[in-house]
């Protein structure tokens, strides 16, 4: 039993290291952004969210990515823009990596593991709109951890939005 648990904290040690070093930051998908009117498709496992998980039928993710856009302040693109890039400062481990009238892309990353997550957003002209994708880099399953981050990036923008009025 004494070796088991010397074996078992030598482990997590060795991960928490790992951690530290930045082993588990994965690496930036080289096609984020916006192509065609789209955002990348979500993840082929249940580590991401999107909006337009609509636009993707047969998508095997579907169903469990699929969360619905964030409605514009006032109609408001640029007003939406700012109040989201406040709101996104606020996230606790997230950093705005790249900022455009109609696009917002940032990371965030878990405070034990340092996991990475690509956070996307995007002003849908058409359909008035903010359409997002949030997308864990590493796993299989987030726990929705993704949903979760969705959600109250959504909570938060919208209490914002009313409280600027």
């Amino acid at each position: 039993m004494k070796t088991f648990v010397l074996v078992l904290l030598g482990l997590v040690a060795a991960v928490l290291t790992g951690a530290r070093l930045g082993l588990l930051n994965g690496q930036r998908p080289n096609d984020l952004g916006v192509t065609n009117g789209r955002l990348k498709p979500p993840s082929l496992t249940r580590n991401s969210v999107s909006s337009q998980a609509r636009l993707f039928p047969g998508h095997p993710q579907q169903a469990y990515a699929a969360i619905e856009p964030l409605p514009l302040r006032d109609g408001s693109a640029t007003a939406s823009m700012q109040t989201l890039a406040t709101v996104l400062q606020a996230v606790p481990g997230g950093t705005i990596v790249e900022q455009r009238p109609d696009y917002l892309y940032a990371q965030a990353q878990t405070r034990w593991l340092r996991f990475v997550d690509d956070v996307e957003f995007w002003v849908d002209p058409a359909g008035g709109v903010i359409e997002v994708r949030s997308a864990s880099r590493l796993g299989r399953e987030d726990f929705g951890v993704n949903r979760q981050r969705i959600d109250a990036v959504r909570a938060a923008y919208l209490a914002a939005a009313v409280s600027l009025r």
